[in-house]
């Protein structure tokens, strides 16, 4: 592996603040969490909570670098923002924004940074020479570390069959580097998101969090925060709930299994009572004040108040209910609201 001989400056640290140089320039100050409460460091506070702000409202934190050492130190302390929350959309969230903005600032660095914090995550990784002529790739990434960061990509160009290979290394532009490398950045602040326990923390810190909860749900919504977005979208439907959406539309009959199937579906993505009981009114046997106390009572607003989720795939399944299975069916989905929101991620 090539080493990189650049230093990292006061000023790389505070736009890369996930670095380990970054985390070794925090502990010299010895800041205490009860510290972040006082008015001397409320600017810190004050960035961090912006920086998770940002991230519920536009998923991407901007970089202030005018003050460099309230950036870094804000980028921990947002971090302890994020994971007190206790709010898992909140907490992926964070992690996605930092990882974009890492990738857009990345994509313009010179070779030498690149492999520098590359090498902060022990990447095997090489500069791609001259004589190689592999334009336009300036980097070649060991096998490992590239199935390791591409899991979650879904674009054709990243599966390893269609990347030119050689002695189990990658070839790669600076721009898909980067993009790699804030994968790795996604996945390194959830990780340090995995808090199981969260130490005593100041009140002015859980009142921060507790705002920052009713900000995500004021502008994202319950339903966005769970993964599903606020419009219904027919297109993403997995192949059973299309048939079964189709057969009750045309008044055909389809078994009790499949109407709750179907029926804890459409609750669980956001389609209106009203719109789930007009679904059935086709059928033979509609009753209206029947079939809407089934919908209400399985949306949770009658009864124990509690909404059912749809059967796991597995279940429908053994019921005969899975039909036309496609790719993505076979491709570790377990639930239809999980194939729902893969399907949305990939139409956006």
């Amino acid at each position: 592996m090539q080493t990189a001989t650049i230093k990292f400056t006061k000023n790389d640290l505070a736009k890369y603040p996930f670095l380990k140089e970054a985390a070794d320039y925090v502990k010299t100050l010895e800041l205490k969490i009860e510290d972040l409460a006082s008015p001397e460091f409320s600017q810190i506070l004050e960035r961090a909570k912006e920086r998770v702000e940002e991230a519920i409202l536009y998923t991407i934190v901007s970089r202030k670098l005018q003050n460099e050492e309230v950036e870094i130190l804000s980028f921990p302390t947002a971090t302890m923002l994020a994971a007190a929350t206790e709010n898992s959309f909140i907490k992926r969230r964070y992690a996605l924004a930092e990882a974009k903005q890492t990738y857009n600032d990345l994509k313009f660095e010179p070779r030498a940074k690149i492999l520098a914090i590359a090498e902060n995550f022990q990447w095997k990784i090489l500069t791609v020479n001259a004589e190689e002529a592999a334009a336009p790739y300036e980097f070649k990434l060991h096998f490992t570390n590239y199935l390791k960061n591409t899991t979650s990509l879904r674009e054709r160009k990243w599966k390893l069959v269609n990347r030119p290979l050689t002695h189990g290394n990658v070839y790669l532009t600076k721009n898909e580097t980067a993009r790699l490398l804030s994968e790795e950045v996604r996945r390194h602040i959830e990780k340090r998101l995995e808090i199981k326990e969260l130490p005593k923390l100041p009140q002015k810190i859980t009142e921060t969090a507790e705002t920052l909860k009713s900000l995500t749900i004021e502008k994202i919504g319950k339903a966005e925060i769970e993964g599903i977005p606020k419009t219904v979208n027919k297109e993403a439907f997995p192949p059973c709930i299309t048939a079964l959406y189709e057969a009750a539309s045309k008044g055909r009959h389809i078994s009790h299994i499949a109407r709750f199937t179907l029926t804890t579906f459409l609750v669980n993505i956001g389609m209106p009572t009203e719109n789930i009981v007009d679904l059935f009114r086709a059928s033979s046997d509609f009753n209206e004040r029947l079939t809407r106390y089934q919908v209400e009572h399985i949306a949770g607003e009658r009864g124990s108040r509690t909404r059912y989720k749809p059967p796991k795939c597995q279940t429908l399944q053994t019921h005969g209910v899975c039909t036309n299975p496609d790719t993505q069916c076979k491709e570790k989905t377990h639930h239809p609201l999980v194939y729902y929101r893969k399907r949305i991620r990939d139409l956006k």
